[in-house]
C-alpha cells in the first residue's frame, strides 16, 4: 500500500498549495482580460454582438463623446472567450486570478488599461478588519446556482487550498456565521430564503457575491424567474467574479478584505 501511495505522489506531484497568496495559475486559466488600445470600432461592434451576456459595452474616451472605446464587465462576463476568439490580437485573457474587489466599478476592464484588480481599502467597513481579521465564518447560499460555483467554494476549504489555515471556514447555520456568500442568480424560489438567512446572521454581517451569476445575473439576467431585489437593500462587501470563481480568487479576495 505504501508503495502505491508513493507512486501516486510521484505521478501527481504536490497537490497542496503552500501559499495561496503567492500561487500562480497556468496560462490556460481564464483570468483578467486585457483589451488592446488599438481595437477598432468595427471589432468592438463584432464582439458586442457575439457576447452572450452583454458584458461588453462602449464608453466615451477621455470625456469626448465622439471617441468611443469599450470595456468588459467582469461582473457579467462568463469567461467564454468568444470575444478573444473573434479578435485574438485585440482581446486576451490573462492568467491573473486575483480579480476580486469590493468596488463594483472596479470590475470594469477598460480598453487600453492593463492593471491588477484589487480591493479598495477606503470602502472597507472598519469593523470588518477589527473583528474578522483572524477568523471569519461564512454561510454559503446556493440561490439557484448550477453547482459549479458551489463546488469551487467547497474546494477552497479542502486540503489543497485549505483556507481554514487563515481561520476562514463555512458553517452550517447563519446563527454561527459572520456573513453570507451567495452563488447563483437568485431565483424567485430562493429570494425569501436569502433574506431569511441574511436576517439570521448576527451583526455586523458581510455579503459576498461569488460568480458572475450572483454578481450580474449571468445568462439569466432579465428572466422572469430571477428575483434580485434583496441585493439592492444592502451594501456588498466583496465581489468575486468568475464562471465559476477559482478557489484562489475567492481566498485572496477574502484575505484582502479582512486583512491589511
Amino acid at each position: 500500500m505504501a508503495l502505491k501511495e508513493i507512486n501516486i505522489f510521484r505521478r501527481h506531484g504536490k497537490q497542496f498549495v503552500p501559499d495561496p497568496r503567492k500561487a500562480l495559475l497556468p496560462d490556460i486559466f481564464r483570468g483578467r482580460p486585457v483589451i488592446q488600445p488599438d481595437i477598432t470600432p468595427e471589432e468592438i461592434s463584432n464582439v458586442i454582438a457575439i457576447c452572450p451576456v452583454s458584458a461588453i459595452g462602449v464608453e466615451s474616451r477621455e470625456g469626448n463623446p465622439s471617441i468611443q472605446g469599450c470595456f468588459i464587465d467582469l461582473g457579467r462576463c462568463v469567461f467564454c472567450r468568444e470575444c478573444a476568439f473573434a479578435v485574438p490580437e485585440k482581446i486576451r485573457f490573462t492568467h491573473d486570478h486575483k480579480i476580486a474587489t469590493n468596488d463594483r466599478t472596479g470590475l470594469m476592464v477598460h480598453q487600453g488599461v492593463d492593471k491588477p484588480i484589487s480591493v479598495n481599502a477606503n470602502l472597507i467597513r472598519k469593523e470588518i478588519r477589527s473583528l474578522f481579521r483572524h477568523a471569519l465564518k461564512l454561510r454559503q447560499i446556493s440561490a439557484g446556482g448550477d453547482n459549479s460555483g458551489e463546488m469551487e467554494l467547497n474546494a477552497a476549504g479542502n486540503v489543497n487550498f485549505d483556507m481554514g489555515r487563515y481561520g476562514i471556514e463555512f458553517v452550517a447555520s447563519p446563527r454561527h456565521a459572520d456573513g453570507i456568500v451567495i452563488t447563483g442568480p437568485i431565483s424567485q424560489n430562493m429570494a425569501e430564503a436569502v433574506q431569511v438567512c441574511f436576517d439570521a446572521t448576527p451583526q455586523p454581517r458581510l455579503i459576498i457575491l461569488a460568480g458572475s451569476d450572483a454578481i450580474g445575473g449571468g445568462i439569466f439576467v432579465g428572466r422572469p424567474a430571477i428575483q434580485r431585489n434583496v441585493l439592492q437593500k444592502y451594501p456588498i462587501d466583496l465581489y468575486v467574479p468568475g464562471n465559476p470563481p477559482h478557489p484562489l480568487t475567492f481566498i485572496n479576495g477574502v484575505l484582502d478584505l479582512i486583512r491589511s
